[in-house]
């Protein structure tokens, strides 16, 4: 019975993007709340903040999986770890909505997003969420004891809702890389028995698959700050509470790549933009001579496959390599070793 109940859910996350967005699209439309695809020739506008109505999907779709659990089976169904996910991922979608209404490069100064960003991890601080004992790439395991609900919780959820942001701005990449890390957090989580933790990344990957055929190329809406700042926090929220930290920090290589080509770009003197220069035949010519991101390497790699760069071609080999990536650590996590 409990695997109806999580289709229910998922049907439900799913079903609110797919009602609400178009809507959405038409009211951001003509209130101007848009943005230019930056990787298409001329100047197209696309509606913004899409990504707002991805969280309000999965919170509708968690209190349903809680709501049947509770009416028909007189059960709850980790109800703590579930109010503070949905709690945790409302204050994250809220900040990221503020920014993106502000717009964009003219919302929030970076130092307030950090200093408003702080608090998103009070919901797990205050169920004391997770074990003090983890184990680390390289480092093995460490007991942090109270400084890991009230250091450590923090600093990966800000972390990770920042980071999430890196790897963006091209058409379906931002919900792509989500649906691959969620679904790899799920096959994870079932190898090693974890419960709930599938259930609430099955819940979002379906509100995330219910945007992406709104987002994906050509995109109707972008998901903007609401989306990355929130499903970076939930990624983090969800290695948190089912302890999965070393798993989660290996899956989430490409965004220490990503920071790395970044501070390559500073020490050039280049504050980079994840955007192509985008030609009148539809390819995309790396902005740079140098690769200050993982998009700029990913339209090198794809005019040297495909004969040019597209922006679908680029997304797809993104999103490949990081599907490798993901059935490599799982496997690697089938024997044990994670």
């Amino acid at each position: 019975m409990s695997a109806y109940f999580l289709i229910v859910a998922m049907a439900v996350a799913a079903g609110v993007v797919l009602a609400i967005e178009p809507a959405w699209v038409r009211v951001a439309v003509s209130r101007g709340l848009v943005g230019i695809d930056m990787n298409k020739p001329g100047e197209r506008r696309v509606a913004e903040a899409g990504g707002v109505w991805v969280a309000i999907g999965a919170v509708f779709g968690l209190f349903v999986l809680e709501a049947l659990y509770r009416y028909l089976r007189g059960i709850y169904f980790y109800p703590v770890e579930l109010f503070a996910l949905v709690s945790l991922l409302l204050l994250s979608t809220f900040l990221g909505f503020m920014d993106d209404i502000l717009g964009w490069k003219r919302g929030l100064p970076r130092w307030q997003r950090v200093v408003f960003m702080a608090p998103i991890a009070l919901p797990l601080v205050v169920i004391k969420a997770g074990k003090s004992s983890m184990s680390l790439p390289l480092i093995g395991v460490i007991d942090l004891g109270l400084l890991y609900p009230l250091v450590a919780v923090p600093i990966g959820i800000l972390g990770a809702a920042n980071a999430f942001n890196m790897i963006a701005g091209l058409n379906g990449l931002e919900a792509g890389m989500a649906l691959i890390l969620l679904v790899a957090t799920t096959a994870y989580a079932y190898i090693h028995n974890v419960t709930f933790i599938p259930h609430a990344a099955l819940v979002m990957a379906a509100a995330v698959a219910g945007f992406l055929v709104y987002n994906k190329y050509p995109a109707r809406v972008f998901p903007g700050n609401a989306f990355t700042y929130s499903l970076g926090a939930y990624y983090a929220a969800l290695a948190i509470l089912g302890n999965m930290e070393k798993f989660a920090l290996a899956l989430f290589a490409p965004y220490f790549v990503e920071f790395t080509l970044f501070l390559r770009g500073l020490l050039d003197g280049v504050y980079k933009e994840n955007f192509g220069r985008p030609q009148s035949d539809g390819s995309l010519l790396p902005p740079y001579e140098k690769s200050y991101s993982i998009t700029h390497a990913a339209m090198k790699a794809a005019a040297r496959l495909f004969g040019k760069a597209t922006e679908k071609n680029t997304v797809a080999l993104i999103l490949a390599a990081e599907a490798l990536w993901a059935t490599a650590l799982l496997i690697i996590a089938r024997q044990g070793l994670i």
